[in-house]
């Protein structure tokens, strides 16, 4: 079996789940290598499966990253769950399928309604990496922040913070081939009273957690929905979740698309990461 792992040429050697999923399909067996998802000299045919992985320069490109995903065979995940899961607007959806998330505002301008709360985080529905968001503390902040990135022809946004995330942090639960492998903590990334700052991978703690029943139980409902609602098997899901005030899990985000599935963080995942893929593919 021959498979590639896709990213882009200028975070390729920034992604350390990459490695580890190379040394892991060799061990198993597989033929793997690395490519970057726009070389034009890239034969995607060649592949028995091709496994998008860190191309995370595909926010600025988005509607060209979807045509390539549109041209390629044997796509893990497919083009249509791409497609879906790259604008959060998705969480409309999982919502109104029951999924707990968090309360969520859209394009809200000036003197709109933002809820009784003491903070707010503002952000695109198309972004990655923390880009264009910020935490605010005043009304007019947010309002003014979320009205640009509209002004700008983009969808905003806007949620109360949640809390605890400052404490305990966000918890990550990494699926592969329809079954838990593993969850992390991620540390708090957004301060407040910064505004806007682009590159905040530099403060990212990751740990590893053992989740609780309550959180396994919301994100297997989680995964089971998204399944439902694209028709898709899914190689891989990230569900980040945090705790509401009530103690009970609530999505901030599910990732389908591009995530760090955190590897170097877990016990055995890239083999488990592997054995799913051998499961799905030809």
């Amino acid at each position: 079996m021959t498979v590639t792992f896709v990213s882009s040429s200028a975070t390729r050697d920034l992604d350390p789940d990459l490695p580890l999923l190379l040394a892991a399909a060799r061990t198993n067996g597989v033929d793997a290598e690395i490519t970057v998802w726009d070389d034009p000299a890239v034969d995607w045919n060649a592949y028995d499966a091709v496994v998008v992985r860190s191309c995370w320069d595909y926010v600025a490109r988005r509607d060209e990253f979807l045509a390539w995903a549109a041209s390629v065979p044997r796509l893990h995940n497919s083009a249509g769950v791409l497609h879906w899961n790259t604008d959060k607007v998705y969480l409309r959806e999982l919502a109104a399928a029951g999924v707990p998330i968090i309360e969520t505002r859209w394009d809200v301008g000036i003197g709109d309604d933002l809820g009784d709360h003491a903070e707010w985080v503002v952000k695109p529905t198309i972004s990655a990496g923390s880009r264009d968001t910020a935490r605010w503390n005043t009304r007019e902040e947010a309002w003014a922040h979320s009205a640009e990135l509209v002004a700008s022809g983009r969808t905003s946004m806007t949620q109360p913070y949640i809390a605890s995330v400052d404490d305990e942090g966000e918890t990550a639960m990494l699926y592969f081939g329809g079954t838990f492998s593993h969850a992390i903590r991620k540390g708090a990334l957004l301060e407040p009273g910064e505004g806007v700052v682009q590159d905040r991978d530099s403060r990212e703690s990751i740990t590893p957690r053992t989740p609780t029943a309550a959180q396994r139980e919301v994100a297997d409902a989680v995964l089971d929905v998204a399944q439902r609602i694209t028709g898709s098997g899914l190689l891989y899901a990230r569900i980040d979740l945090v705790t509401a005030a009530d103690g009970s899990p609530l999505l901030i985000e599910l990732e389908l698309a591009e995530p760090s599935v955190f590897l170097p963080q877990s016990d055995g995942g890239a083999d488990r990461f592997i054995a799913a893929m051998l499961a799905i593919a030809p």
